[in-house]
């Protein structure tokens, strides 16, 4: 077991990537088993109920709660119009009269004549769930959604924002360690995934979204760009839905951290393809991943030594990220693995594993301080 409490980020050039398109209520699926989709295919819609919108008819129009029904012009269950005259009274021989108008589109849901409120619902809201991949759908839950599956090279990030978006991929750094900043983004990058190196600055991301690019995929981001950008600092609850006009994936953590060379050729050699980012995560339970998914292009030649294998955890050789200083950040292969436990600064006693780093050193870390890059 000497992964157990390993965490890992797959980065595969060839694996099956299969996700469930599920609606937040029952509704219609529109697909069928076999159907070819794309990312922007709608597979299943259906309606939210309005917003209620409660209305103290009594006072507005000056009358006892139990004369409210008396005065309503519209019944429950009729539709209504904004502005509508839905209620009524007359004074002074019919004289004078006094309305209540209705404040939004929709029906009437309950007139109570115990407080006078009148419920208005506002008109059902659609929803839909798209594809999200360009793939097959491979299996249809009755009036919940779909399950789509594709062929493709998958990267797994440790933090992102921003919501589901494809585009075709862009590189736009020479290399892996470079700084992805406004100077190399232009208007070649409209509708384009962005791929940088080692860092993406706030400036960078403000001018992205003014070209109009759908993502930025980089290895590192400082957490005061973030908070520049946003406008505040990220909570512990989900990310992916910020009103924000782009998806940031972030492959390598928080600062300036080297893409890791792995996932900065494997982008590299899909540059043209389309890639389908989320950069939903979440680091509570239920963990969630931001991801890149780039479906299996026609001229992909199909290998079986191009498909993805299971993990079967740490091993010498495995490629390894540090996820704790004094090392955070560096990349290397496992050279060692001792089985006994040994014991720590701290006085206390874990498993560790010895490191070799791309300049040829060499470290003793905790295993629980390195997380396994997949592939």
């Amino acid at each position: 077991m000497a992964h157990a409490y390993t965490p890992g980020l797959k980065v595969t050039e060839r694996m099956t990537v299969s996700k469930r398109r599920i609606l937040p209520l029952k509704g219609e699926v529109v697909v069928k088993v076999g159907d070819k989709v794309e990312p922007d295919i709608v597979v299943a819609r259906t309606d939210l109920p309005g917003n209620v919108e409660p209305m103290n008819i009594a006072n507005i129009l000056g009358v006892p709660p139990e004369d409210v029904s008396e005065c309503m012009l519209k019944k429950e269950g009729e539709s209504i119009s904004k502005g509508e005259t839905i209620g009524m009274t007359k004074s002074f021989f019919g004289l004078f009269k006094t309305e209540a108008k209705s404040k939004i589109d929709g029906t009437i849901e309950n007139i109570s004549s115990v407080t006078g409120q009148v419920l208005l619902r506002g008109d059902p809201i659609p929803v839909e769930v798209k594809a999200y991949l360009t793939g097959t759908v491979t299996e249809v839950i009755p009036q919940e959604g779909v399950v789509v599956e594709t062929e493709g090279s998958f990267v797994q990030g440790i933090f992102g924002i921003g919501g589901e978006t494809h585009g075709e991929i862009k590189i736009v750094t020479e290399s892996n360690s470079d700084v992805l900043t406004d100077s190399v983004i232009d208007s070649s990058c409209e509708g384009k995934v962005i791929v940088g190196g080692s860092l993406v600055t706030a400036t960078a991301i403000t001018r992205a979204i003014d070209v109009k690019a759908k993502g930025i995929v980089v290895g590192g981001l400082d957490d005061k760009d973030l908070r520049e950008f946003l406008g505040a600092d990220i909570g512990v609850a989900i990310t992916g839905n910020e009103d924000i006009d782009i998806t940031v994936v972030i492959t390598e953590g928080f600062g300036q951290i080297d893409m890791a060379q792995k996932t900065f050729d494997l982008l590299k050699s899909k540059e043209g393809q389309m890639a389908c980012i989320n950069g939903a995560t979440q680091i509570r339970a239920g963990v969630i991943r931001p991801e890149v998914v780039i479906p299996l292009a026609k001229s992909d030649k199909i290998s079986e030594s191009g498909k993805s294998e299971s993990s079967v955890g740490l091993s010498v050789g495995s490629p390894v990220r540090v996820i704790r200083q004094p090392y955070f950040g560096r990349l290397g292969k496992v050279s060692d693995l001792p089985p006994e436990l040994r014991k720590l600064e701290s006085e206390s006693h874990a498993r560790i594993l010895e490191v070799e780093f791309s300049d040829g050193s060499k470290a003793v870390i905790p295993r629980a301080n390195v997380e396994l890059i997949e592939g």
